[in-house]
C-alpha cells in the first residue's frame, strides 16, 4: 500500500502542476480526493492492513491527502492569476481615444427667471420666505380682506380641500405676506415664492396650477413712487434697460389704490400679435399700496406704517425673459424644447 501511496502523490502532483485550465483542476481534484477518488479508494482497504500497520499507513494516506490539497491550492492561484492577466490584457482601454462627455441636465428655464428675481430682490434689501401650499381661507382670502361674496372664493374658481371651503389649495402667494407681518412685525421686505391653483383654462399665457412671486414692503413713509420705483427697476434689471412699462389703475382687496403693471409686447415690440392677443402689451403682474384693513388686522397700525405689495406670475416672465410664445410649452418637458436654453 505504501508503494501505491507513492504512486498517487507522485502522479497527482505531476498532473496538477501540468493543469492549464481551473476546470481541468477540478477533475484532478475529483479524481484522486473526491469521493470515487483514487486516493479515497486505496483508504477504503485500510481494514485488510494488520493492526501494526494501519497506524502508519494512516499517516502516509493523511500526508498524501495534505500535499494533494496544497498543491491544488497552489496551482489553482497560479491559473487565476493567469485568467486576471489575461483578462486585463483583452479588455485594456486606450487611454489616448478622445472620451465620450456624458449629457448633462441644466436648470429649468422658469428656475432660472426664479433664481434671477430672488438674486434681484436680495440685491435690493429683500427677504426671501417660503409658505405652505395647502392653505387656510383665513389667510388666503379673509385676511387679504376678500369678502365672502368675492368671485375668487368661488367653488368654480378655487381648488378647495373640505367641504365648508376652510382649506384649499392656496390660490395665491399672497398669504405669505400675512404670516410675514404677523410673525416679524415691522419694518420688513420680504419676497414669496411658490406654486399656486387657480381653475384657469389652458392656453398660451394660462394653466391651472402655475408659479407665482409676491413681494411686500411695509415701513414708515412708504409711497406709491417707491412702489413704481422698484418695480420699474426690476422689470428692466430682467428685461433690459430699454424695457417699457405701463401702470394702469385696478382694483384687487388687499391693497388701495391699486394697479396693474404691463410691459410692451417682446414679440411684437408692441404691433399687436397672437402672443399679446393683439394689444401691443402684456400684463406682467398686479401691485398697489397695502390697505390699510390688512395692516390693522396684523397688529399694524396704518397710521403709522404704509406699504406696497405686488405679485406676479414666474411662467410668464419666463416667458418675456426667453423669448417663449406659449406657456404650455414650460410645463409639457419636450427636450427638444428644454434643450435650447
Amino acid at each position: 500500500m505504501k508503494a501505491q501511496l507513492e504512486a498517487i502523490r507522485k502522479g497527482a502532483l505531476d498532473s496538477i502542476a501540468a493543469a492549464q485550465e481551473m476546470a481541468g483542476l477540478e477533475s484532478l481534484r475529483v479524481k484522486y480526493l473526491g469521493k470515487k477518488g483514487e486516493l479515497t479508494a486505496l483508504l477504503k482497504q485500510m481494514g485488510k492492513l494488520s493492526p501494526e500497520e494501519r497506524p502508519a499507513m494512516g499517516q502516509m494516506a493523511n500526508e498524501v491527502r495534505a500535499h494533494l490539497e496544497e498543491a491544488i491550492e497552489k496551482q489553482a492561484a497560479v491559473l487565476s492569476q493567469k485568467a486576471l492577466e489575461a483578462r486585463l490584457k483583452l479588455e485594456t482601454v486606450d487611454v489616448t481615444i478622445p472620451g465620450k462627455r456624458p449629457a448633462q441636465g441644466h436648470k429649468h428655464p422658469m428656475y432660472s427667471a426664479l433664481d434671477e428675481m430672488k438674486e434681484i430682490f436680495l440685491n435690493m434689501g429683500f427677504e426671501v420666505m417660503d409658505g405652505p401650499e395647502i392653505e387656510q381661507a383665513d389667510y388666503n382670502f379673509t385676511r387679504l380682506n376678500a369678502p365672502e361674496n368675492h368671485p375668487s372664493r368661488d367653488w368654480t374658481d378655487t381648488f378647495y380641500l373640505t367641504e365648508d371651503s376652510s382649506v384649499l389649495l392656496r390660490s395665491q402667494t399672497s398669504p405669505m405676506q400675512i404670516r410675514a407681518m404677523e410673525g416679524y412685525g415691522v419694518p420688513i421686505r420680504m419676497v414669496s415664492a411658490g406654486r399656486v391653483y387657480r381653475k384657469d383654462e389652458v392656453d398660451a399665457t394660462h394653466s391651472p396650477m402655475f408659479h407665482q412671486i409676491e413681494g411686500l414692503v411695509v415701513d414708515k413713509g412708504i409711497t406709491m413712487a417707491d412702489l413704481k420705483g422698484t418695480l420699474n427697476e426690476v422689470i428692466q434689471q430682467i428685461y433690459g434697460r430699454d424695457t417699457v412699462t405701463r401702470f394702469r389703475p385696478h382694483h384687487f382687496p388687499f391693497t388701495e389704490p391699486s394697479c396693474e403693471v404691463d410691459i410692451q409686447c417682446y414679440k411684437c415690440g408692441g404691433k399687436g400679435c397672437p402672443t399679446c392677443k393683439g394689444e401691443g402689451w402684456i400684463e406682467l403682474l398686479g401691485a398697489g399700496m397695502v390697505h390699510p384693513k390688512v395692516l390693522r388686522g396684523c397688529g399694524i397700525d396704518p397710521e403709522e406704517y404704509s406699504g406696497f405689495a405686488f405679485g406676479l406670475g414666474l411662467e410668464r416672465l419666463a416667458l418675456g425673459r426667453y423669448k417663449i410664445s406659449d406657456m404650455r410649452l414650460i410645463f409639457e418637458n419636450d427636450i427638444r424644447f428644454l434643450e435650447q436654453f
